[in-house]
Parts: C-alpha cells; sequence; structure tokens
C-alpha cells in the first residue's frame, strides 16, 4: 500500500505543471546601479571566491544571529550586491512556444478521435491511442497522456510497439531514479513487464493482470522451478533409434546425420540433398565453407530432430543463427532468436548481442536488446555505441532492416532528449530520425514543430522558420506561432504582427494568440492584448509576468500583487522567482527566501539572475538576514502552515529542515503530499 502512494506520487513528474521560462536580467547601462557589462560577473565572482576562502562563515553568522537575536545585520550588503543585476527585463520574460501539438478547435479534434477509435478494429487502435497521446501531451493534467499511453501498450500487437511502450510508461513513473531498482524489474505491472513485451499477438491483457515474471511468481508461491536443473551443453549425443545415412564433413570432423530430417529444416537443404545437385547423391557432404563449426553442425542435427536449442551454449545458438540466415532455415532462427533473446538481461549483455541481431535479423534479439537500451534511458544514452545505434542514419537503416525503426521509437527518444538537452545536437538528429519515420499527418505536424521549437532555442532562426512552416503546411496551426516568432528573432517584427493578426481574424480567438500578438505590439495595444488574453485563458503566466514587471520601477506592491494573482492557482519556478525578485527589493528577506525554497524544491538546479546565480547560493545570502529557526520552530512553523493551506510556505520550511536532515523520511512523505497536492 505504502509503495502504491509513493509510486503515485512520483508519477505525476511535478515539473509537468512548474514548467516555466526563467527570469532574466540584463545590466542596463543607463539606469544607476547598472554598472558595466561585467559587474555581475565579478559579483558572482567574487561572491563564490567569498565562499571558497570561508566555508564556514556562513555558519558561523548563522549562529551569531541566532544567539544575538539579530536578524538585520548587514542587510545594506545583500541590497547592494543584488542590486547590481538590477530588475527583470521585459524583453527577457517572453512565453516559450510549447513543443507539442496545440490546436485551435480542441473540442472538435477529440471528437474526430473518439470517432476514429469507435470505427476502428480493436487490434489496431494502438496508433489512435498513440494519437491521442500527442493531444494530451500540451494539457496541464499528465494523467490523460499517461492513460493513453497504457491503453497504447494495451492493445499493442507487435513486439516493437510493446517494447517501447513499456518502456516509456516506466520512464513516465521515473521509475529510473530509484535506487536499488533493476531496469528489467516491473514490480509486477503486467504492461510494463519485459517478459510479456516480447510476446507477439494481441492481448488486451487488464492493467490489474498479475505479470508473469519469475520474481512475481516466486513471490505468489507459483514459480515454477522445473527447469532450474537444466544447463547448456557442448556435447551432443545421437540417438540410436535415427538411420544416420550420410555425414557432413567439416574439417577432419565427421557429423553423421539423417538426410530426411535435415532436408526437413529447409527448402535449400531439401533441394541440396534431394533435388538435382550432386550433394543428393552423395554419403559425405563437405561443409568447411559454410562458416560453422563441427559442433555447430551436431546442434543443427540434434535441431532436425528435437526442433529446440535450450540445451546448447549460447555461442552454439549464435552459430545456428548464422547458419539459419544462410539455408533460409526459418523455424532454427525463430528458435535461436527466441532463445538468445531470452539471455539479454543487462546492458553487458545487450551491447555484446545487438551486433549479432542486427547483422543476423534477428527481431526478437534485436527487440530484447532494446529493451534494455530504453529501460536504461537517459543514462543509456550516454553509452556512445547507443548514441550511434539511435542516431546515425547507418542505426537507422540497420533497425529498420531488423524491423525495430518506427516513429513511436524516435518520438520517444526525441522526447527524453529535449529534457535533457533541448540544444544538443544529438535532440536535432534524433527529431531528425523521427520526422523520417513520420507517415501520418499529425506525425509530421510533432515532428517538424518540435524541431522548429529547437532550432529556435539553438537561435537558428532561419531553419526554425522552415521547420514551423514545414508543420503548418502539414496543418498545424498553433505552428504560425512559431513563424511570427522566428521572422521577429530575424528582425520582421511588423511580418510577425501581421502574420498574428489575420491567424486572429481567420479562425476562432484564443488566448495565445493574443498573447502572441502583444510581442510585437506597444503601447495601450499591448496591454489590451495583454488583458484579453487573460480573460480569454487566465492559467497564462505572460500576461501576469509582464503587468508585474511593467510596475516594478513604480508601484512594487502592486507588482507583487499581480504576480499573486497567478501564484494563487498557478505555481511555477519563474514566477516564484520574480517574486522573490519583488521580496528582495522591498527588504522582505523572509517572504524571498520563502519563495527562493520553495522554487528549489520544484526545480533543484534554478539559475538565478541571468543565470548567473544558482537558486542554492541565493537562498546561502539570504539565510543571514533572517531569523533562524531552531528544529523545534520549524516544527512549529510547518504545522501553522500546514493548518493555513500555504503550500508554498510548507515547502520552504520543509526544505530547510531537510537541509539539515536529508534523510527523515517523515519530511519526504510530508513534501510530496504538498507536491501531490
Amino acid at each position: 500500500m505504502q509503495n502504491n502512494i509513493f509510486t503515485t506520487m512520483r508519477s505525476l513528474k511535478m515539473m509537468d505543471g512548474c514548467k516555466g521560462t526563467q527570469v532574466y536580467s540584463v545590466n542596463n547601462p543607463t539606469t544607476t546601479g547598472g554598472g558595466g557589462g561585467g559587474v555581475g560577473e565579478k559579483f558572482i565572482q567574487h561572491l563564490q571566491d567569498h565562499l571558497r576562502v570561508n566555508p564556514n562563515w556562513s555558519k558561523s553568522h548563522r549562529r551569531y544571529n541566532s544567539l544575538s537575536g539579530n536578524c538585520n545585520v548587514n542587510s545594506n550588503e545583500l541590497v547592494e550586491a543584488l542590486a547590481i543585476y538590477g530588475l527583470p527585463q521585459l524583453d527577457l520574460i517572453e512565453p516559450q512556444i510549447e513543443p507539442c501539438l496545440k490546436f485551435v478547435e480542441f473540442v472538435e479534434i477529440l471528437a474526430e478521435a473518439y470517432r476514429k477509435m469507435v470505427n476502428c478494429p480493436q487490434f489496431e487502435r494502438s496508433g489512435l491511442y498513440l494519437e491521442q497521446c500527442a493531444i494530451f501531451r500540451g494539457l496541464p493534467d499528465p494523467k490523460l497522456f499517461r492513460r493513453c499511453l497504457t491503453s497504447a501498450r494495451q492493445h499493442a500487437v507487435d513486439v516493437h510497439s510493446k517494447v517501447v511502450l513499456s518502456a516509456w510508461l516506466r520512464y513516465e513513473r521515473r521509475e529510473d531514479e530509484f535506487i536499488g531498482i533493476s531496469a528489467m524489474d516491473c514490480c509486477g505491472r503486467i504492461m510494463e513487464c519485459p517478459r510479456s513485451s516480447l510476446v507477439s499477438g494481441y492481448n488486451p491483457e487488464s492493467v490489474n493482470d498479475p505479470c508473469s515474471c519469475p520474481r512475481v511468481l516466486e513471490e505468489s508461491g507459483e514459480a515454477n522451478f522445473e527447469d532450474e536443473s537444466m544447463e547448456c551443453s557442448t556435447s551432443f549425443s545421437f540417438n540410436d533409434d535415427v538411420d544416420y545415412d550420410m555425414y557432413f564433413c567439416v574439417g577432419d570432423d565427421e557429423v553423421k546425420c539423417n538426410r530426411y530430417n535435415m532436408a526437413s529444416i529447409s527448402r535449400p537443404f531439401n533441394a541440396m540433398l534431394y533435388g538435382s545437385f550432386m550433394e543428393s547423391r552423395k554419403e559425405r557432404i563437405y561443409f568447411s565453407q559454410n562458416g560453422i563449426s563441427a559442433n555447430g553442425m551436431r546442434a543443427a542435427e540434434v535441431f532436425s530432430r528435437t526442433k529446440s536449442v535450450d540445451s546448447f551454449d549460447s555461442n552454439i545458438v549464435l552459430e545456428l543463427l548464422l547458419l539459419a540466415n544462410k539455408f533460409c532455415c526459418e523455424e532454427m532462427k525463430s528458435a535461436c532468436d527466441a532463445h538468445l533473446a531470452s539471455l539479454v538481461g543487462d546492458m553487458d549483455n545487450a551491447m555484446l548481442l545487438i551486433e549479432y541481431g542486427l547483422e543476423e535479423t534477428a527481431y526478437l534479439l534485436v527487440a530484447a536488446c532494446l529493451q534494455v537500451f530504453l529501460r536504461e534511458l537517459p543514462n543509456s544514452m550516454h553509452n556512445p555505441n547507443v548514441t550511434r545505434l539511435f542516431c546515425s542514419s547507418e542505426g537507422r537503416e540497420r533497425l529498420a532492416l531488423a524491423g525495430h525503426s518506427s516513429f513511436l521509437l524516435y518520438s520517444f527518444l526525441s522526447q527524453i532528449a529535449m529534457e535533457e538537452d533541448m540544444k544538443s545536437n544529438t535532440t536535432v538528429i534524433l527529431l531528425e530520425r523521427m520526422g523520417d519515420c513520420a507517415a501520418e499527418n499529425w506525425q509530421k505536424q510533432l515532428a517538424s514543430h518540435q524541431l522548429g521549437c529547437v532550432m529556435l532555442e539553438r537561435e537558428e532562426y532561419k531553419d526554425a522558420q522552415k521547420w514551423f512552416e514545414a508543420a503548418v503546411e502539414a496543418g498545424h496551426v498553433y505552428s504560425l506561432v512559431g513563424v511570427a516568432r522566428a521572422k521577429f528573432k530575424r528582425g520582421h517584427k511588423y511580418k510577425a504582427y501581421k502574420l498574428m493578426n489575420s491567424l486572429i481574424s481567420d479562425y476562432t480567438p484564443c488566448g495565445w494568440m493574443y498573447q502572441e500578438r502583444s510581442l510585437y505590439s506597444s503601447g495601450k495595444e499591448k496591454m489590451m492584448d495583454l488583458d484579453t488574453a487573460t480573460e480569454m485563458d487566465p492559467t497564462l503566466s505572460y500576461p501576469y509576468k509582464y503587468r508585474a514587471v511593467s510596475m516594478v520601477e513604480d508601484k512594487l506592491g502592486g507588482a507583487i500583487s499581480e504576480i499573486n494573482k497567478i501564484i494563487r492557482f498557478k505555481v511555477s519556478p519563474d514566477c516564484l522567482e520574480l517574486r522573490a525578485w519583488f521580496s528582495i527589493s522591498l527588504m522582505d528577506y523572509e517572504g524571498a527566501l520563502r519563495d527562493a525554497r520553495a522554487l528549489l524544491t520544484l526545480d533543484p538546479h534554478y539559475m538565478m539572475f541571468h543565470g548567473k546565480l544558482e537558486g542554492c547560493h541565493l537562498v546561502e545570502l539570504l539565510s543571514h538576514h533572517v531569523q533562524q529557526w531552531s528544529h523545534a520552530d520549524c516544527w512549529i512553523q510547518l504545522h501553522d502552515r500546514w493548518s493555513s493551506v500555504d503550500d508554498i510556505g510548507s515547502l520552504a520550511v520543509v526544505h530547510q529542515m531537510l537541509d539539515n536532515d536529508t534523510g527523515m523520511s517523515l519530511l519526504l512523505f510530508r513534501q510530496s503530499l504538498i507536491l501531490l497536492r
């Protein structure tokens, strides 16, 4: 029960609802305190040097403050230090273009998806559920996406789709972040079971059905240990009841065989042994030039009688796989493929066997190796051999020959790459591979739009415009926002404005349309667009941020009130950073520290002030200017904030307590409950 609670909390992936652009400040030479271009960097260097030379300074300072009760020591030092960064600038808080499908007529899109599903046969529904995943990806509730992902896995027919979808489901729960859990452990979930994924066919298992993994069966008392005594062998016994009427000569060894049995394993063997070839009239056939050893040939003879390879050593099975491919022995190839696939259980085995599988186009073996790579993501992408397989054109061709190159695969890989580093070359290559595999219209829209978003982040605006236009051509209206943004970045502000004007007039207006048009206008018209955007979609954070920053120099209290409007129902790191920034300007260090700690709970690696100052350093700096709480005080504060449903305050107190005791499971559980809420 407790494990299920923690799994549910973990699966919510809190940052899905907390993504936002960071707020940056650039020194303005026309304002006082702005300083030169390198002043901010000098301050950071000074701060880092100070903390490095005086590592115990903060602790001693904290003890001094606690004993003296003075919570305002050297407060001017913080003001002067942070004033170097100035105030947040309006042109650096522009909203990001969402890297997912977004629709003007969302209800109509959902209705069309439902109609497709109703008229589709059961065993073809997996692809439609995958399309629904793309539709729901842009919504703030991640459970809709995961529900469709589970349904896609439930209705998957081929092994490749089952392998990718099972790994994707596991990744969405962030199972890789748990210490001590193997990548091949499904924890009893049949939808994520690595063994079930390698079974082809339409089996719409219930999500709650028991898993068939040996570990799960052992725990439930249903395990079958009959095969434990079986050992691989390289020795071969001949059956006295078999009429051996011929020999295959391999080197100096002669392998006696039954002509009829050997002819039955494939048509080429049948043609050789019973056709018009000279071997059909020979008792001894020389077989040394076919890349198989004497033991391998003995194993082939055993297989001709038993139709099984389970008792052979893996090296022998690899030889049989080579022989099966060369002489079109489909039954033997399937047996070897399944046996070798069952041996893949970790990265070492997968890296060793993937080459054999690709070379011999062994479908199940490649699937088993691919499954290990995918379940080890994102860590496996740091392996250069895995990266080369997925990113190179040669790797894609080899995967395609083995039946394992698909839009689904590269969509999964691209999502992980974008989360890891949106600007990396690996992300671009994977998205290009995804585009190469796109067949349906929605697939082309998604691949082109995401490539446009990545190119925009890389500041390659010409390429970004090209990809956004390709997405528009495929039918994705939202990509017009990307076209406008790329034109704006290239200096064509009026063209961007005209494009958004035509978008608003041609389609049913949405909040994000007015938000985007506001970027290309000014004065009262800009404020009117922002107000309209908020009225049509109150969840858009940019209008609140813009209004707050625009009044920060004259009405600092009004700026905080404005940003509070969005924080009350939608908490994001960038909005918390803005409020902390404003609080520092008001010398409200307790409020700033509260927001900074809550922000670090949502994103531990968040960078403040133009990406120059780590959030933890800001917490360290602010801690010297607020009253320090004892452990008992923290519990009292947590109780008060929890009782008043002050989630941000509760997160801040828990963050402070975890700084002193990182292994306190009760605090981590309380933190999870707050994040879940």
